[in-house]
């Protein structure tokens, strides 16, 4: 159990790095029957891109940091410290599992590891699941808003897929490893 917890919360570790770095949070929409699109807007918390019929990619980290909206502000600082709390919980989870091997004089010892390790992780999918559902939530919203124009209108990006998988992850291992230091 503990070593499927790692392999899941090490998963878990590299989809919150790759969520952080890609560009495609939010990702243009094409409504209103337009049929011809010649660009692709992506938008994420580093940079915005512009792919042109597939073949030429353009990509723009944001100017400022002081002339970013708040959310967006929030989100990196959360993705941040969701990045930097998965790896502390990766390397918790490789110290409980060392200090957990059964020994030949008793029974198998759950170290403290194991369950620093577990509430780390559940800490870490509940900081990656807040922006990334919280950015997704707007995105609908936005959607269906007669008031915000068509060419405004966004779709929910991969970067927003891999997120939540990663959460997901996050969380099962946290549970597990939790599971582990009960029993």
């Amino acid at each position: 159990l503990q070593l499927t917890a790692l392999i899941l919360g090490g998963v878990g570790m590299v989809g919150t790095l790759a969520a952080t770095a890609m560009p495609q949070w939010r990702v243009s929409a094409y409504v209103d029957g337009n049929i011809v699109v010649f660009e692709t807007i992506w938008e994420g918390l580093w940079m915005d891109c512009i792919s042109q019929l597939g073949i030429r990619l353009q990509c723009k980290f944001y100017d400022s940091l002081l002339a970013l909206p708040p959310p967006l502000e929030a989100f990196r600082a959360l993705m941040c410290l969701a990045v930097g709390l998965a790896i502390l919980s990766f390397l918790l989870a490789i110290v409980g599992i060392k200090y957990s091997q059964p020994s030949k004089e008793g029974p198998q010892a759950v170290s403290i590891f194991i369950l620093a390790a577990g509430a780390a992780f559940l800490l870490t999918g509940t900081l990656v699941l807040v922006p990334v559902s919280w950015t997704g939530g707007s995105i609908v919203r936005d959607f269906y808003d007669p008031q915000v124009p068509v060419p405004l209108k966004r779709e929910l990006g991969a970067a927003l897929f891999v997120g939540w998988a990663s959460s997901a992850l996050q969380l099962a291992a946290g549970a597990m490893y939790c599971h582990c230091w009960c029993r």
